[in-house]
């Protein structure tokens, strides 16, 4: 059936949203070029989206040329604020933007371990407010969490999970009660995906796994575009994934025994121990294992480089040994991992994500691929990630977006 006049003007309306989105500003005539539409047509959807006030003028095309026909229309950036939060156990980031994602303020704040729920959220809330505040925001529009766990998919919470702190799941209530503002939910490791996917290592690729390295282990699973969560959520906790060489098996409330034991921060910080080497932090936060792997990485490309931010002698030979050994023993236990998920969903591309894997870089990415290479009949491509650690706000970002925009592009009643 033909679309009604009223549905077409909307179905009209987002296309020429989402270029003005996508390509910046455009003129009336790019619109028309762009879109295939009829002058009329055109101008009539740039003067129904002006009136709602989602474009605006916000300049002219080219010196030579004045006038109706060279006036740039963009998108208003600040018809609506945007915030993403990374929660992790240690402490909340956040970013706030406009509706075309720029970015207009960054914070964070550490919670420690022994910090009473209440105070934990009351610190995270408030980091926020203030975040909103100095972007010049009056509210937020949409707030974008990613956050370690189980989202259910039937209700977008997230679960009771053991081993994560309370403060977690009572933060989202939080939220949305100080806030007038839509807060939605989305593991980590599945906003890192998506972030990779759209501006990472994954650009080119409808299927892929994104296996994640930080302080913790995780998977996300990217099949024909789309992001798979599982019946309950809970794809790609490759973290309880049983494996060779450990000592025990993972149990339905520890990951103990499980991959999480070769390849998490603690696990990769111990393997690093037993090659002598040693590393600092360079940033706040940053996992042991990043700090290490960077070490080595630095010491294998370039000798007669300081593999530390201070000045020092070049690495002597026992050194660069102990580094190639222990990227070796790492890169075994990435592929028995990745192995894994390959024999199972055939994605053709594994992302090393996380702060490990984008320090690994190729370095790390072609190891465990030769690896793999040995332990799998099927064809797969393994990557170092693009965005590392800072994949988790983008995604988020992303998502709170896409949400704001879906909201505020839809047709209206006329």
């Amino acid at each position: 059936m033909p679309a009604s006049p009223s549905t077409a003007r909307a179905i009209n309306d987002r296309v020429a949203l989402r270029l003005l989105q996508q390509e910046g500003p455009l003129t009336a005539g790019q619109l028309k070029q762009l879109t295939g539409l009829s002058r009329p047509t055109v101008a009539d959807l740039v003067e129904r989206l002006t009136a709602a006030g989602l474009i605006e003028v916000v300049g002219e095309s080219g010196e030579q040329r004045r006038g109706p026909n060279a006036r740039l229309y963009g998108i208003v950036a600040d018809r609506a604020h945007l915030a993403a939060l990374d929660v992790r156990t240690e402490g909340v980031s956040v970013v706030v933007s406009d509706l075309l994602g720029r970015e207009l303020a960054r914070a964070s704040v550490p919670i420690a371990d022994d910090t009473g729920t209440g105070p934990a959220v009351e610190q995270a809330v408030t980091l926020v407010e203030r975040a909103a505040k100095e972007a010049g925001a009056e509210r937020l529009h949409t707030v974008g969490v990613g956050a370690p766990g189980l989202i259910d998919p039937a209700t977008g919470e997230l679960r009771d999970s053991s081993g994560l702190p309370e403060w977690h799941r009572r933060l989202v209530a939080a939220l949305q009660e100080r806030l007038p503002a839509r807060v939605i939910v989305e593991n980590e490791t599945n906003l890192a995906a998506l972030a990779e996917q759209r501006d990472g290592a994954a650009r080119d690729r409808d299927t892929f796994v994104l296996l994640w390295l930080g302080h913790g282990t995780g998977a996300a699973v990217v099949l024909d575009g789309r992001l798979r969560r599982g019946a309950s959520g809970g794809t790609g906790e490759i973290g309880f994934l049983p494996v060779p060489g450990t000592s025990t098996l993972p149990s339905a409330t520890d990951c103990e025994g499980g991959f999480h034991s070769l390849a998490g921060s603690a696990a990769i910080a111990e393997l690093a121990a037993g090659h002598g080497l040693v590393a600092t932090a360079v940033s706040p936060g940053e996992p042991e294992a990043a700090a290490l792997v960077r070490q080595a990485v630095a010491t294998l490309s370039s000798p007669s480089a300081s593999p530390s931010p201070s000045p020092s002698p070049s690495p002597s030979p026992s050194a660069f040994s102990g580094a190639d050994r222990f990227l070796s023993a790492l890169a075994d236990r990435l592929a028995i991992g990745a192995a894994s998920v390959v024999a199972v969903l055939d994605p053709g591309c594994v992302v090393l994500g996380g702060e490990v894997g984008q320090v690994g870089g190729e370095v790390l990415a072609a190891r465990v691929g030769e690896r793999l290479a040995r332990m799998s009949p099927l064809p797969v491509e393994v990557r170092a990630s693009a965005l590392g650690g800072g994949a988790v706000l983008r995604g988020a970002l992303l998502t709170a977006r896409e949400s704001a925009q879906d909201d505020l592009f839809a047709p209206r009643s006329r």
